[in-house]
């Protein structure tokens, strides 16, 4: 295994544990009724490396998910993620 695809794996396994954690902090959060955690910050940990961590988060917590949109950005984050890690993957 290529030393950039463990940097990315990597990167993607910090930045998905951190979406997971804001998820569910989130939902602690709105049960509570304390002030919640932008949708913003969701979407972009989700999209930019976290969408394991984002769909996890969702599914674990059942949290967001009547909104389309998050669905729509974890997939779509999902796809581009995978995309680059087959190309670094398979780049060598």
């Amino acid at each position: 295994m290529n030393i950039a695809l463990i940097c990315i794996l990597a990167i993607y396994g910090a930045v998905s544990l951190a979406a997971l954690i804001a998820y569910g902090a989130d939902k602690r959060k709105a049960k509570r009724g304390e002030w919640r955690i932008p949708e913003k910050v969701l979407l972009l940990l989700s999209f930019f490396g976290g969408a394991v961590g984002g769909l996890l988060g969702m599914v674990l917590f059942r949290h967001k998910t009547r909104h389309w949109y998050f669905w729509f950005v974890n997939i779509a984050g999902l796809a581009w993620q995978a995309v680059l890690a087959l190309c670094v993957a398979f780049a060598v």
